[in-house]
């Protein structure tokens, strides 16, 4: 187990890395959507006839831009993955000592979510990467899968962080009032 004020520098230092890396990847999606649609329609394109519409509608610029985003969104998703699991433990800990059994009990499970994300999230850049070099056939409909994957952990990570903070603080409420 760490240290909290670690885990709170770790959370911080997380939080800030995920951000940052956002803001490098917007001039990238910014060139994309010149041109057509942004990354996520591309990662959820579904199959190799979409990909090859949305590549031809970026150009060889959009293209390029694509090629930087998948690589800056390899830091992106170390960051948020390591982000989402520290936040999750962290609130899986207030959950336990609030006596919040069960939200505890859910935050063995949700601590793994956002790190699980990441790594489909890898997976699916892998097969971008493929799709935008020309490699074709199976990795845009990959892609989509990986991407759905992604998406759906990522839901249930911010889903769990939301109830469980909430949880907390309506129970942390309860707690500080009064008897009367």
């Amino acid at each position: 187990m760490t240290h909290p004020s670690m885990r709170g520098w770790a959370l911080a230092a997380t939080a800030i890395a995920t951000l940052l890396l956002l803001w490098a990847m917007s001039p990238t999606e910014n060139r994309m959507q010149a041109n057509g649609p942004g990354m996520v329609p591309f990662e959820l394109s579904g199959g190799q006839q979409r990909a090859d519409e949305i590549l031809a509608e970026w150009g060889e610029d959009g293209r390029d831009a694509a090629r930087e985003q998948l690589w800056i969104d390899y830091g992106f998703m170390l960051a948020y993955g390591s982000f989402l699991g520290l936040a999750g433990a962290a609130v899986r800990d207030r959950c336990r000592r609030h006596g919040l059994g069960r939200l505890a009990a859910a935050g063995e499970i949700a601590v793994w979510l956002g790190p699980l994300a990441a790594a489909f999230d890898a997976l699916e850049n892998a097969c971008l990467l493929l799709t935008v070099g020309g490699h074709g056939a199976p990795f845009p409909s990959l892609a989509t899968v990986f991407a759905t994957c992604k998406f759906a952990l990522l839901v249930g990570a911010i889903a769990y962080l939301l109830v469980g903070i909430a949880a907390v603080l309506s129970r942390r409420g309860r707690e500080e009032q009064p008897s009367g």
